[in-house]
């Protein structure tokens, strides 16, 4: 009894001894499985990061920038008319389509005439009835002038025939002037345009009765040339004046909706006065407009050339970056490296951007693709198109100014 006790624990600790051996063996397996992976994971990486990224580059350039001050403006006629007839009448006949452009002293509407041509035959029959009467007196003052001296006619009566005479002379002064009147009113039953411009549509058509200067009959507007008023803050009056005082100041307008190149104008008119209520100066510009591109009323952007910056560097917009230290970019070393370059931007001018300091001509910048980038990563540069040179601000469709 006492020799078989023992038997049981030895073989209890046996086994717990060889459950312990079994647990370590499959935990060092699986370390021993898990480090692989792991390795391979990291080599992954690696082989990422060393493949080169795609970009588009274009190099840095020099060119010619214009610094232009954006606004908005109103188109507006030089000269506007309101045609009304100086006579009272009927319209008779139109002569034009709504619409059209006019020239000066082209005939548009016409009034009845016949009762002006009449009132002017009644005046010529005036005048020439006075006339004759005149002519009488003048004959029988020289003869009652003879008679007097010599005594056979009383000075009463020689002092009558004066009067006469002095009467007539001015009935007959009168009746001309009634007569130009009367040929003034039949010329006025012809309304002409005292402007070249373009007529409007017709207010008062053939058959209408109209009164003297009040009833409209059309509008005639000036458009070539044509002015466009826009407003500007009151601190940039300084630059624009100093600008003014060294020759023409050019103005371009662009038209919402038309893919032309702006239309080229002259700074024509300053206001003598800032609007107190909010802050700005009244200007204007003129523009030939012999294409008729600008309308009266239209609502157009202009950009108001301050100067220009000659040999600037410049490089597109979506090149520069903006970082926790300031802008950036993304500059493609000699072996196909990215290298993060910081800048000092000037004015941003549509695409383009003028770049002071940071930047050498030539230097091949990302436009496409930063993305993806960090410094030191390896780059496969894109071809054809992304080694285009910047637009020229002078066909710059949007202009903004950003000013020191």
């Amino acid at each position: 009894m006492l020799t078989s006790r023992p038997t049981p624990r030895i073989h209890t600790w046996a086994l717990l001894a060889l459950a312990v051996a079994t647990v370590a063996g499959f935990g060092a397996g699986g370390c021993a499985g898990g480090g692989a992976p792991s390795a391979a994971g990291q080599s992954g990486t690696e082989q990422r990061r060393s493949a080169p990224v795609p970009v588009v580059v274009t190099s840095v350039a020099r060119q010619d920038v214009a610094v232009q001050l954006r606004a908005i403006g109103t188109v507006e006629p030089v000269s506007t008319v309101t045609l009304r007839s100086q006579v009272e009448g009927t319209v008779a006949q139109v002569h034009f389509q709504e619409g059209q452009t006019v020239s000066r002293d082209a005939l548009l509407f016409t009034i009845d005439p016949r009762p002006f041509e009449a009132a002017l035959r009644q005046a010529q029959a005036q005048l020439a009835r006075n006339r004759a009467e005149r002519d009488n007196a003048q004959v029988e003052l020289k003869r009652r002038t003879t008679l007097v001296d010599q005594g056979f006619v009383s000075r009463d009566e020689y002092d009558q025939a004066v009067t006469r005479a002095a009467s007539l002379r001015a009935a007959v002064q009168g009746d001309e002037a009634a007569v130009e009147n009367a040929r003034l009113d039949l010329q006025y039953c012809s309304i002409r345009s005292p402007i070249d411009g373009r007529i409007g549509r017709i207010l008062a058509h053939a058959g209408n009765v109209v009164k003297r200067n009040e009833t409209p009959l059309a509008i005639v507007n000036q458009i070539r040339p044509v002015d466009v008023a826009f407003a500007v803050p009151e601190r940039e009056l300084p630059r624009i004046r100093h600008r003014a005082a060294t020759g023409p100041v050019t103005v371009q307008a662009l038209v919402s909706g038309d893919a032309r190149v702006p239309v080229p104008g002259t700074l024509s008119f300053f206001d003598n006065a800032v609007d107190t209520q909010t802050g700005t100066v009244l200007l204007k510009a003129r523009f030939p407009n012999d294409d008729e591109a600008l309308w009266p009323g239209q609502f157009i952007d202009i950009a108001v050339t301050l100067e220009t910056l000659t040999a600037a560097l410049v490089v597109p917009t979506e090149a520069v970056q903006t970082g926790q230290l300031g802008p950036y970019v993304y500059v493609v070393t000699a072996d196909r490296t990215a290298e993060v370059r910081p800048v000092t931007t000037g004015y941003t001018t549509g695409p383009i951007v003028v770049i002071e300091r940071g930047l050498a001509v030539g230097d091949a910048v990302v436009t496409d693709g930063q993305i993806r980038l960090a410094a030191g990563s390896k780059v496969e540069v894109g071809g054809g198109a992304a080694q285009a040179t910047p637009t020229p601000t002078a066909h710059a469709q949007n202009v903004e100014v950003r000013v020191p």
